[in-house]
């Protein structure tokens, strides 16, 4: 059984500028701060993110579905540890 290592912010933002082309992109590891809650890992990164990013994807859409893409984009990294998310669409 292999073990896939926790997911990074670089690849967090890499997957999101493919996906929806942003204008404005920041990603976060946040968790660290996180130590000793649920869903954090031993290593302290690869698990709570915080995104900030403006994509003209999300143009006219509601704030629920702004979140949506951003959570679809990032569905693959659920299985590699990613345990929360914060997204401020700006």
């Amino acid at each position: 059984m292999t073990t896939q290592a926790p997911p990074t912010a670089a690849a967090l933002q890499a997957r999101l500028a493919e996906v929806l082309q942003p204008t404005q992109l920041e990603v976060i590891d946040e968790s660290a701060a996180h130590a000793g809650h649920a869903g954090a890992n031993a290593e302290g990164y690869g698990t709570h993110f915080r995104v900030r990013i403006s994509s003209p994807r999300f143009q006219g859409k509601s704030r629920v579905a702004q979140h949506r893409l951003v959570y679809d984009a990032l569905h693959d990294f659920v299985a590699q540890g990613l345990h929360a998310l914060a997204i401020e669409v700006l």
